[in-house]
C-alpha cells in the first residue's frame, strides 16, 4: 500500500504540475497576442524537449549517445510527439540493453 504522504506528494505535484499547464490559458483568455508572442509561443515546446534532452550530448554512456542520435534522426522526419515517443522509448530501451555503465 501507498504512504500517505508520499500520495499526498504526488497529488500536490499533479495539481501544481496542472495550475502551471492551464494558468498561460488563464491568463491569456481574453486576450490577442502579437506575431512576436505567437512565433514565441510556438517555440516554447522545443525549447523544452532541448533542455530535457541537452544533458545528452555530453554524455559517456553509449546507451545515452544511441538514444540521442536515434531521437535527433526522428526529429528531422517526425513530428514533435512521435520525437518525443522513439526518444524516449529507444532510451529506455538501450539502457536496458546495453546498460548504464
Amino acid at each position: 500500500m501507498i504512504d500517505a504522504t508520499t500520495f499526498l506528494t504526488i497529488v500536490l505535484m499533479a495539481g501544481i504540475t496542472y495550475l502551471t499547464r492551464i494558468g498561460g490559458y488563464v491568463v491569456l483568455r481574453n486576450r490577442r497576442l502579437g506575431v512576436r508572442a505567437t512565433a514565441v509561443m510556438a517555440a516554447a515546446p522545443g525549447c523544452v524537449l532541448i533542455s530535457v534532452i541537452a544533458p545528452a550530448f555530453v554524455s559517456r554512456h553509449p546507451a545515452d549517445l544511441l538514444a540521442l542520435a536515434i531521437t535527433l534522426i526522428a526529429a528531422t522526419r517526425l513530428s514533435m510527439l512521435p520525437t518525443v515517443l522513439i526518444g524516449v522509448f529507444s532510451a529506455g530501451m538501450l539502457r536496458h540493453i546495453i546498460g548504464q555503465l
